[in-house]
């Protein structure tokens, strides 16, 4: 039985709809030895249950001499939350236990690794003023990005 190639046509092009209607709810990030991540803003849906948050250091330095991580908090409170990171240390990821305003957060790792966190998509609200950043001391005042959450 032969389709008719306009029915094929048709069909095709709503798979790409359906495909592009797919909510994004994975933040993939690449950092280096220049303290950079390879994007300066991405986009996750707010209809997602769960965010994942990956992470692949393309360097090659131990995580104790340029470690990266990412957090996600609400940018008000970026500085506060590095702060507190800092204080925390290596063993705690650089990341404030318990603290309610980190709302996800990876591992540190060093140069040639990957890390996957889960945070609840709950903890994000379409149109939300969000940063993502890397909290080893000293590279979260250039290693941020802004999240943008869409409905």
């Amino acid at each position: 039985m032969k389709l008719p190639l306009s029915l094929l046509a048709l069909g095709l092009l709503f798979a790409a709809a359906q495909a592009q209607a797919a909510p994004n709810c994975t933040v993939k990030l690449k950092g280096d030895d220049r303290m950079q991540f390879d994007q300066k803003t991405v986009t996750v849906s707010a209809s997602c249950k769960t965010i994942t948050l990956e992470l692949a250091h393309v360097g090659k330095l131990p995580a104790q001499a340029m470690g990266h991580n990412v957090v996600v908090t609400r940018t008000a409170d970026v500085s506060a939350v590095a702060a507190a990171g800092m204080k925390a240390g290596l063993p705690n990821q650089y990341v404030p236990k318990g603290d309610a305003r980190v709302l996800g957060f990876t591992s540190v790792i060093g140069g040639g690794a990957t890390t996957r966190a889960t945070m609840p998509g709950a903890k994000l609200q379409a149109g939300g003023d969000y940063t993502f950043f890397c909290s080893f001391p000293g590279h979260s005042g250039i290693m941020k990005g802004k999240l943008v959450v869409t409905k």
